[in-house]
């Protein structure tokens, strides 16, 4: 059974989150979604889609990070994680 705790926000609105952050760093950089598919090698279609939606696999998100030159932000992605709890932290040390 999934727990959800309905003070975060839903898993949609994570994505478009993200989706909102990356257009804004695409057009701060002066870069076009064409430009961007070009250069990522993701199709025009899932960057416009990705950027109205959020919808994208994580195999083209982490092709437009390179694009982008921000792929540090993905491979430090849940590099720090807090315990949760005392029993989490027994869990680990195995």
């Amino acid at each position: 059974m999934i727990n959800y705790n309905f003070l975060t926000k839903t898993p949609r609105e994570i994505d478009q989150l993200i989706a909102s952050r990356i257009r804004s760093i695409r057009k701060r950089r002066k870069i076009s979604q064409k430009r961007l598919s070009e250069k990522s090698g993701v199709s025009l279609g899932s960057v416009k889609r990705f950027e109205q939606n959020g919808e994208i696999s994580l195999i083209s998100l982490t092709k437009i990070a390179i694009a982008l030159e921000i792929e540090g932000e993905l491979e430090d992605l849940f590099e720090e994680v807090p315990f949760l709890s005392i029993e989490e932290v027994a869990y680990a040390k195995d």
